[in-house]
């Protein structure tokens, strides 16, 4: 019970810092579009990453959610 409350803290603390991430310059450079990556300027494929991570964290945060109801 103790594992999961502290899996799903966890797990939301990287997705608030994944979503900061996204609006700070480091992605959302002004007039930046290299280095690409299959044709696509930076902002976009690493915006896809951190939509990709924000997935994985999403699938996470449900088993462990999902577990911690299980146990109630």
């Amino acid at each position: 019970m103790m594992k999961q409350k502290i899996y799903w803290r966890i797990t939301a603390a990287i997705a608030v810092l994944l979503i900061l991430l996204t609006f700070t310059p480091l992605v959302i450079a002004p007039g930046k579009t290299d280095p690409k990556l299959f044709s696509m300027p930076y902002t976009f494929w690493t915006s896809i990453l951190i939509t990709i991570a924000l997935v994985v964290l999403t699938y996470i945060g449900g088993r462990v959610h999902l577990n911690d109801d299980n146990d109630d």
